[in-house]
């Protein structure tokens, strides 16, 4: 079974029992101020394995397996198989945590925040996918087709935005910081990965003057 594949069963089955128990639900929600006072920061990653409904579950899981199937392979490939499983789980997990470190500083002495989902982590894997396949067609809504690294841009872009705006209750600081450290973390691990990114953009940008 992939790492992703588990990942997904084991989010799903997690999600669901909280979907059950309001009290695991509370037990694993990201609560910034409780993760402060209390030294609770086990909720930094365990809130990436609940979800707000089944939809906003199924979302993420179907955005998670579309892509951490490649990356997975992808690590696997140039790492070999041990250590690039090792890798793309850290990947994901530190995704997760990494995604709500904005809000747990920002709310950090508000009782009434909480945040849950693992869109960090799975922005993360996203993003790592774009950092190896830049000019890969996307489908956006599933039907319009664009650049993988167009669509990047629009996606930091608008969860930017949006964070700043603040009108809503989706987690637009976990998209953004998520997406980024997906970035930085597949850049780290192997630099050569960004050579190539950046050699495709520079030529892709060269060959269209």
């Amino acid at each position: 079974m992939s790492l992703t594949l588990l990942f997904i069963i084991v989010t799903v089955l997690v999600s669901y029992f909280a979907f059950q128990n309001e009290n695991l639900m509370t037990k694993l929600l990201h609560l910034p101020q409780r993760e402060y006072r209390n030294g609770e920061l086990y909720r930094l990653l365990t809130s990436g394995f609940i979800h707000a409904d089944w939809a906003h579950l199924l979302i993420n899981m179907f955005v998670f397996y579309q892509f951490g199937t490649t990356v997975a392979h992808n690590f696997g490939d140039i790492f070999g198989e041990e250590i690039g499983t090792v890798l793309f789980a850290a990947l994901y997990l530190l995704g997760i945590v990494f995604a709500n470190l904005p809000t747990f500083y920002k709310h950090k002495n508000n009782s009434y925040y909480g945040g849950l989902g693992a869109s960090g982590g799975v922005a993360a894997v996203t993003f790592s996918y774009i950092a190896f396949n830049p000019f890969a067609t996307l489908l956006i809504y599933g039907i319009i087709p664009i650049p993988a690294v167009i669509a990047g841009v629009l996606y930091l872009a608008y969860s930017s935005y949006a964070a700043k705006k603040a009108n809503d209750n989706i987690g637009h600081e976990a998209h953004l910081y998520g997406a980024l450290f997906g970035l930085i973390f597949t850049f780290l691990i192997d630099p050569t990965i960004f050579y190539a990114f950046w050699s495709q953009i520079t030529n892709t940008a060269a060959n269209r003057i």
